[in-house]
């Protein structure tokens, strides 16, 4: 009888006071009081743990060598004006207007920047009246994102591009001028959300409209830079990486970390002074980045060519068009998107912000499909910071838990890559695209666009 008696208590909740309490605290975070407590609360906590720094005038991060750049431009010499530039023009906006107030509150300004930039996405993502079930769950996976990702989210020029291409791929439908602005000016901050354009361009009825946008922009633009002169390095953001080695962190470099750990001749882990980064140095390893280059260009070109086909299959036999054409735009610009991190010599920490706005625009428009990719794309992003900036020094001395840690990131990205372009496959062939066409949708499934 005692034995049954416990089994019955055992079997009891444990306190339905502090389920009581999770469940209000669920409920409190999908409002719109819960959004914005949580938005300030994120942004509130990294201004005040950075404060000291701040009083002190100091920068963090990327910061110091940005600050740098703003300096030496209100002095009158400009990147990309007066020399070539690793970074497109778009991206001395981002750089030089925190100086406007001074180099002491450099960091401050830039902070507050990245604040209006991460509320233009949340705003985005939530729309007018915040009224679809998935746009909480979404809006959250973005704020946990840059916390997950803070040391590169809050202080690298990423931080202004992803949140703009977030927005700009979810007014793709509704706001297609708007979305293409948007997305040119992140292309032309950092380069990647190119990926998102071509995917826009393969899928949507709306690029011509969102085609217009991005040349509006991308014209204002290149005209400033070369009024002011700068015609010559305009493109050099194209070229100045060409001859580097494989990137430590890059899936490429992979057999040459483990060769350098096991102590294999020729191979080493280099600084490269000149672009203040680690490379990956040993027989093969000049020639793998060359090739890798290759392959990225292949591989884009393939899955933009699976893009057209999906929209003549899947999309044109779907019941919601509209609906179908969101779905398959966030899927193809992932896809896209990895090929570009998972065949690049390249591999900063940085380069997880490109995956993770358009999981975030995933879990809006089809949150079945994305939330077991957001999770694995959530553990990416938390490895990812573990391996830089946490383990990064001892990576960087060939230590093998360290060097783990950066294999099992790879092996993730590898698998998102995969899983994309399976699911990609599965749409593009008729006979799949049939199995799994696309139903009336709820009204928490509603296509890339703004609801108001």
């Amino acid at each position: 009888m005692r034995g049954a008696y416990d089994a019955r208590v055992t079997s009891l909740p444990a306190s339905p006071r502090s389920s009581t309490r999770r469940q209000r605290l669920a409920a409190f975070g999908r409002t719109r009081r819960g959004l914005v407590t949580g938005f300030v609360a994120f942004h509130a906590a990294y201004i005040l743990a950075l404060l000291p720094l701040i009083i002190a005038g100091g920068t963090e991060g990327d910061l110091p060598l940005y600050r740098q750049w703003a300096q030496d431009a209100v002095q009158g010499t400009w990147p990309i004006i007066d020399f070539e530039w690793v970074y497109p023009a778009g991206a001395l906006l981002p750089i030089v207007a925190p100086i406007a107030l001074g180099p002491y509150l450099y960091q401050l300004v830039w902070l507050l920047m990245l604040a209006g930039a991460n509320w233009l996405a949340l705003a985005a993502i939530a729309g007018a009246r915040l009224q679809r079930r998935s746009a909480y769950p979404a809006a959250w996976y973005w704020l946990l994102s840059i916390l997950l990702l803070a040391p590169v989210s809050m202080l690298r020029l990423e931080g202004f591009a992803a949140p703009l291409a977030i927005a700009g791929l979810v007014w793709v439908s509704r706001r297609p001028v708007v979305a293409g602005a948007l997305i040119a000016l992140a292309t032309w901050i950092k380069v990647w959300p190119a990926a998102i354009a071509a995917a826009v361009v393969a899928v949507c009825r709306s690029r011509w409209w969102v085609a217009l946008g991005g040349i509006a922009a991308s014209v204002v633009i290149m005209v400033a830079v070369v009024l002011a002169g700068g015609s010559a390095n305009l493109f050099s953001f194209l070229t100045i990486q060409g001859t580097r080695a494989p990137q430590l962190e890059a899936p490429i470099a992979t057999p040459w970390v483990w060769a350098t750990i096991w102590e294999m001749p020729g191979a080493r882990i280099q600084q490269n002074y000149e672009l203040a980064t680690r490379e990956v140095i040993g027989h093969g390893a000049m020639a793998a980045g060359e090739i890798v280059g290759w392959l990225m260009i292949a591989a884009f070109v393939a899955i933009a060519l699976l893009l057209v086909r999906a929209r003549m299959t899947w999309v044109a036999g779907a019941p919601r068009t509209e609906v179908a054409e969101g779905r398959l735009v966030v899927l193809g610009a992932f896809a896209l998107t990895a090929a570009l991190i998972v065949f690049n010599k390249v591999g900063s920490p940085q380069y997880m912000l490109w995956l993770a706005p358009i999981v975030v625009v995933g879990l809006l428009v089809d949150p079945d499909r994305w939330r077991t990719p957001a999770k694995w794309m959530a553990v990416t992003s938390f490895l990812t910071t573990l391996v830089f900036p946490i383990f990064y020094m001892p990576l960087v001395h060939a230590d093998p838990f360290a060097a783990s840690l950066l294999l099992a990131r790879n092996v993730l990205l590898i698998a998102l890559f995969v899983w994309s372009i399976q699911a990609l496959w599965r749409v593009a062939i008729p006979r799949a695209a049939r199995d799994i066409a696309v139903p009336l949708p709820r009204p928490s499934l509603s296509p890339v666009s703004d609801p108001a």
